[in-house]
């Protein structure tokens, strides 16, 4: 009797597991359904999104007989004298204008917004609510309202038209935002670490630097990408502050470039193809510190 009672164990419990399995959520008919209508969703979500860059990258490689005689096809041939076009008609002058402002302005935001937020969370200051208030209204702004006096105003500092001239805007109009996001973060920081800190003897710079900035890396990283999206694909300010062709970034360069090659599109597109390249890898580089520190800093 106790070896049937022991053969019969597994079978019941084989049964039992199996029953588990069905009527588990995983197996509920509502909500396998559910699931499956998401997972389409999310397929043609990133179809939708992943497949203009796809077509622009192909283009990139054709002549304009197969450009317009077979658009959704893939190119006969990797056709790279493109790219050596792109580059010779000011692509890769307008890259380093753009990687030099874009690089720039993120060490700039990113350094100010961090120091800003630890001290307006760490540090007990006087008229801190004005000065929250100060940076609300630094987001209400619209940058295109202030062209006329912005021009002006760096015509007398000497910075117009240069390098300067846009890292100056793209960070006195961003470290609203970027010290918002960052503070949001800052906030739930445990302050038993700056205490045990102080009582070591460590100063409030040394605190900032080797300890609070540190554990910040995430939301750091999500808003240096955020800052390198906004200076690479800025527009009006590269427009009107800039005059020069050899200071030109890319938004406007390409714009520019299209006005002088008419009809050459597959230069066009593979010029499109170098602008776009840098923030797409860039992006999947962090993408992992980017969600994190988005999540994490709005979440709470």
């Amino acid at each position: 009797m106790v070896t049937e009672a022991t053969q019969r164990l597994p079978v019941a419990s084989d049964r039992n597991a199996g029953a588990l399995r069905r009527n588990s959520p995983a197996y509920r008919p509502g909500q396998l359904l559910g699931r499956v209508v998401v997972w389409i969703l999310l397929a043609a979500l990133a179809i939708v999104v992943i497949y203009p860059l796809l077509w622009m990258v192909f283009s990139s490689f054709k002549d304009n007989t197969e450009v317009f005689g077979n658009p959704w096809g893939l190119p006969s041939q990797l056709r790279w004298h493109n790219f050596v076009q792109a580059g010779n008609a000011g692509v890769v002058r307008y890259f380093t204008n753009s990687v030099i402002v874009t690089s720039v302005s993120i060490v700039t935001t990113t350094l100010i917004s961090a120091w800003a937020a630890y001290g307006l969370v760490r540090v007990q200051i006087p008229l801190a609510g004005p000065v929250i208030l100060m940076l609300l209204g630094g987001l209400m702004l619209a940058p295109t309202v202030a062209l006329v006096p912005l021009f002006g105003l760096l015509q007398q500092l000497h910075i117009y038209n240069s390098y300067w001239a846009l890292i100056v805007l793209y960070t006195a109009f961003r470290i609203p935002f970027t010290t918002f996001l960052i503070r949001a973060y800052m906030v739930d920081l445990p302050p038993d670490v700056d205490e045990a800190a102080i009582i070591d003897g460590a100063t409030r710079g040394q605190i900032f630097w080797q300890i609070i900035f540190p554990m910040c890396r995430p939301i750091v990283v999500s808003a240096a990408l955020l800052q390198a999206l906004f200076a690479w694909n800025e527009f009006v300010f590269a427009l009107v502050f800039i005059s020069s062709g050899d200071l030109k970034t890319l938004p406007v360069g390409l714009v520019d470039m299209q006005s002088r090659l008419l009809t050459n599109w597959p230069v066009q597109f593979a010029g499109l193809t170098m602008a776009a390249l840098p923030m797409i890898v860039l992006f999947l580089i962090g993408q992992r510190q980017f969600l994190r520190g988005l999540t994490d800093g709005i979440g709470k």
